[in-house]
């Protein structure tokens, strides 16, 4: 592993290959990138995004008629090195969610894209045997959507998706879903489809496989997609931001090219849901949410609530279901690029063109603390739900979250949220009671919860706690484009399509060593920063032994 963190750091000189937190030392586990060469002119039109998918077990009836073994259902990879004649075929791809730093490609030969060269009846009869269970990673450049094996070191992905006519933007992936297709991808076109991740995978060919095609060629709205999302718990349905502001609601099992048609938008400025006429018609509802573009969507975890942040600088949450708004609140200056929800459905994240990253309360429908950190743009936010801090007596109430932003300034920063050091200008908590609104407010934001439906200014940063991060570290060369948490490891993608695998303290062989050598000149963004909102005896939970859940 130490020759590997060698060769990433000769193509980026002067980043360390691990960061420091109280609980220990995160460590560069690996690399994955795309073919230098797909980055042309067309490159410019898409920011990289990254999406994880964990593919279930083949559904029993869709069990081939030959008996799966480990080595001949392990894993994409393996399959191909068979097919190609690379390898010993013998790794399999278990594993119980996340990426394991002792799971080694067998055989020496690198698949690479090579998948998709790999033609004949032989091959692609193997290839629909496969099982595919795995942890996928899945980002765009370009024109292209690659697909990589989390499980393998090598950097190069096992598949690549081309569109000839746009470029692909945004992608999500439904881990639950009843049906083949769990993976939505959202194109600079407005173009939506819906596809079996499983059945790419399968497919030798360069081109998307069994596709459900929504929005064609513009017929419904003709602005980028800028974000797709599936339902929690909706039963195949999904929602889609477009540039113009609308968000659209469609459900896979309805006919993505039945006629469809809203009315005029009265009023730009104001909310507003339309259904279409039709039972029979797909899209379902148009939800106009703001003039200009909507940036990022999120839902709570149950699927109850959803965020959106976009141009005009607001966080809106809404009650999905009921269809309504229920607050929103302004950036303090530009726009807002990047929302999350923690877990329990509490906290809001967003980011965006103030350098702030700033915290949301859902039950005070407010602005609790803004922390700050970034040099630049934040980009992407996430709250770690692997990461488990001290409760309350045993209560089981969270009293700190972990949570991580990434910017244009190429930092990945690390936050502790302390909630006795943001309830106290907020709440008195009689002993035994239930939290109660302070009548001693020392300013206005605290003294009333905000009317459901209205959207607040920016409140006085002087009124609001403010947040030091915890770890500030440089981690690409490039400006970074999101994150994301899984439970054995932290990734980081760029703008140009890089990701970069951190390894979390205690999951490496040599994870804890501290006689390590460091790569590259020290540099005072890289060491852990002193916070204010810093509580201690922080620890993992254990991994899962079944993380498809």
């Amino acid at each position: 592993m130490a020759t590997s963190s060698s060769a990433i750091n000769a193509q980026s000189p002067g980043l360390k290959t691990y960061f420091k937190t109280p609980e220990g030392r995160y460590k560069l586990q690996y690399e994955k990138t795309h073919p230098a060469a797909v980055l042309h002119y067309s490159h410019g039109k898409a920011v990289s995004q990254l999406t994880i998918a964990y593919l279930k077990e083949k559904p029993a009836n869709q069990t081939p008629s030959t008996p799966s073994t480990p080595s001949s259902s392990g894993g994409v990879r393996s399959a191909a090195a068979r097919l190609l004649g690379a390898g010993n075929g013998s790794r399999a791809l278990s594993f119980v969610g996340g990426n394991g730093v002792s799971r080694v490609v067998s055989g020496s030969s690198r698949i690479g894209g090579s998948l998709g060269s790999s033609t004949g009846s032989s091959s692609s009869q193997s290839m629909s045997n496969y099982d595919g269970k795995g942890t996928y990673l899945i980002f765009n450049a370009a024109d292209t959507l690659f697909i990589s094996d989390l499980n393998s070191q090598d950097k190069d992905p096992i598949k690549s998706i081309h569109f000839s006519n746009s470029n692909p933007v945004c992608h999500a992936f439904d881990a639950g879903a009843k049906d083949g297709h769990d993976l939505l991808i959202g194109l600079h076109s407005g173009d939506v489809y819906s596809v079996s991740l499983r059945q790419q995978l399968q497919d030798p060919g360069r081109k998307l496989v069994a596709a459900q095609h929504y929005n064609k060629d513009g017929s419904i709205n003709n602005s980028r997609c800028t974000y797709v999302a599936w339902v929690p718990e909706g039963d195949g349905a999904f929602v889609v931001g477009h540039a113009d502001g609308n968000l659209y609601v469609y459900e896979k099992s309805k006919d993505g090219t039945a006629d469809c048609s809203f009315p005029v938008i009265k009023d730009q400025s104001q909310f507003s849901v339309a259904h279409a006429r039709s039972s029979k018609s797909n899209p379902i509802a148009r939800w106009h949410i703001c003039q200009g573009t909507i940036n990022s969507i999120s839902f709570s975890t149950d699927g109850a609530y959803l965020a959106t942040v976009g141009r005009d600088g607001y966080l809106r949450v809404f009650d999905f279901p009921k269809e309504q708004l229920l607050f929103g609140g302004k950036s303090y200056y530009g726009a807002l690029l990047c929302c999350a929800w923690s877990s329990d459905g509490k906290y809001i994240l967003t980011g965006g063109e103030d350098d702030l990253v700033q915290v949301w309360s859902m039950e005070d429908r407010k602005i609790v603390a803004w922390g700050e950190g970034h040099n630049s743009w934040v980009s992407g936010v996430a709250f770690d739900s692997y990461w488990s801090g001290p409760n309350s007596d045993g209560t089981g109430e969270n009293v700190m979250y972990r949570f991580g932003s990434v910017g244009q300034d190429t930092q990945l920063l690390l936050w502790d949220l302390v909630m006795d050091e943001i309830v106290v200008p907020l709440r008195c908590c009689p002993p035994g009671g239930s939290p109660t609104l302070s009548s001693g407010s020392h300013s206005a934001h605290w003294d009333n919860i905000c009317p459901i439906g209205t959207l607040q200014p920016a409140p006085s940063m002087r009124d609001v706690p403010k947040l030091s991060p915890l770890v500030a570290h440089r981690v690409h060369v490039e400006p970074l484009s999101g994150l994301t948490f899984t439970n054995e490891s932290v990734l980081t993608i760029c703008r140009e399509g890089h990701i970069k695998i951190w390894l979390r303290p205690g999951n490496g062989e040599s994870s804890q060593s501290n006689s390590e050598a460091v790569v590259g000149a020290p540099s005072s963004k890289d060491r852990p920063v002193t916070s204010s909102m810093k509580a201690s005896g922080p620890s993992y939970k254990q991994p899962s032994s079944v993380l498809f859940t």
